[in-house]
């Protein structure tokens, strides 16, 4: 998955706070949310659960996707996530990370 664009969501809890971002390097970008390597919104808010994520076929293709999934209200959103990830799991465990824990800020499950 290294090198490939990609827009993606993150949450803070299920039905928490939300973030949308772009990256060509989704687990060098998940290690650095996870982390809080960079200040900012997700680090303040502690949003680090990934619960979507689309592969594009070129970075101009995710950005407009990204920018597309930002203009959306949150029900839509919402509903986006939930038809994808209806128990709002965090999908970077099966991409290798370890699961959050409570001194994240996060349930320790699913």
């Amino acid at each position: 998955m290294d090198r490939q664009p990609c827009v993606y969501m993150l949450a803070s809890a299920p039905r928490g706070t939300l973030y949308i971002g772009v990256t060509s390097n989704l687990l060098s970008r998940l290690d650095q949310h996870r982390r809080g390597t960079v200040p900012g919104f997700t680090t303040r808010y502690r949003v680090k659960r990934l619960i979507y994520f689309e592969m594009a076929d070129t970075m101009d293709a995710a950005i407009g996707r990204e920018k597309q999934l930002k203009r959306w209200h949150r029900d839509w959103k919402l509903n986006l996530i939930e038809a994808a990830n209806p128990h709002w799991e965090d999908l970077a465990i099966a991409l290798g990370f370890s699961p959050l824990t409570d001194g994240d800020g996060e349930r320790a499950g699913p």
